[in-house]
């Protein structure tokens, strides 16, 4: 496994704690969907360009109103992504995810914005500007998606399942556009169909999140984008398990973290700790947070 070992045991807990509050408060519940649908829109849209804020993307998605400024194709962006987000829903109920499935989300993606391409794999090369990886010739791509299907409906690791299913499909990247959001969604279907949260990956990690891809690409190299997406399995679990009242305490900065510690870490290595998977810290906005109860896990185990 290339899960950090101290991250993939703070998961499997969190995961047990929230398991053990099934069913959900109905109330609460919904108001994390209408959450994660916002905040899963705008970062996603986000990390291929989109401008829209995310105010400006609540707006869009639960009022239905353009935002002056911004272009057509970005408020469909927004508005297509949300669709996507409830056709997901439907997907994680189903026995066995199929191709047609993948498909018909695609077109949700690219509706009114390439009506020719969406739903259909692409037709020839294409380039992926900023690297130097070559998608394979389009002539192999229903071939080697098959390959993702299976992934989709195996029994492995949920985690790292779910990242290997985000990297195969952005290595064919079997769309001419929306390869990214696609991605992205179908490694949330493979979550959520073993009973996680859904996760999102943060505009603010976009730097890191593509460096770990072309990584992985260029060099075989998975470990990196594996904890990437392990580390926002974390951090949905921490949003849901407060949002459900199971958290112990409330969050500290990092440097009010480090005023307390015993171990007399500095902010410094509390944040790379905090990045690398190492300690129980979750990523709220652009901040990096921590409980006290966790922060004295990580210090009496490393004393």
């Amino acid at each position: 496994m290339l899960i950090d070992k101290s991250l993939y045991g703070r998961i499997l807990r969190k995961k047990t704690e929230l398991d053990s509050l099934r069913p959900f408060n109905k109330g609460a519940l919904e108001n994390l969907r209408e959450s994660f649908r916002v905040e899963m829109t705008y970062n996603s849209n986000a990390i291929e360009g989109n401008t829209l804020t995310l105010g400006e993307t609540k707006m869009v998605l639960e009022e239905g109103i353009t935002v002056g400024g911004k272009s057509m194709r970005e408020y469909l962006e927004a508005t297509n992504h949300g669709k996507a987000m409830d056709f997901v829903e439907t997907l994680v109920k189903k026995p066995k995810i199929e191709e047609n499935d993948v498909l018909n989300l695609h077109a949700l993606i690219l509706d009114r914005i390439d009506p020719e391409n969406a739903g259909y794999y692409r037709r020839g090369l294409v380039r992926i500007s900023g690297t130097d990886y070559t998608p394979p010739n389009a002539a192999k791509v229903p071939e080697l998606m098959k390959e993702v299907y299976a992934m989709l409906n195996s029994a492995g690791d949920p985690i790292e399942t779910a990242a290997r299913i985000h990297q195969k499909f952005v290595d064919i990247h079997p769309f001419v556009d929306g390869n990214g959001r696609a991605a992205r969604l179908l490694l949330n279907i493979c979550l959520m169909r073993k009973g996680y949260p859904p996760v999102v990956l943060l505009k603010t990690d976009r730097k890191r999140y593509l460096e770990s891809i072309m990584k992985a690409q260029n060099k075989g190299d998975y470990e990196q984008f594996i904890n990437l997406v392990a580390k926002a399995v974390e951090r949905s679990l921490d949003i849901y398990l407060d949002a459900l009242g199971k958290t112990q305490s409330s969050y500290l900065s990092l440097s009010e973290a480090s005023k307390i510690s015993k171990n007399r870490y500095s902010e410094e290595y509390l944040s790379l700790l905090a990045r690398t998977g190492k300690i129980g810290a979750v990523k709220l906005g652009r901040n990096w947070k921590i409980t006290k109860e966790e922060l004295e896990e990580y210090e009496n185990e490393h004393a």
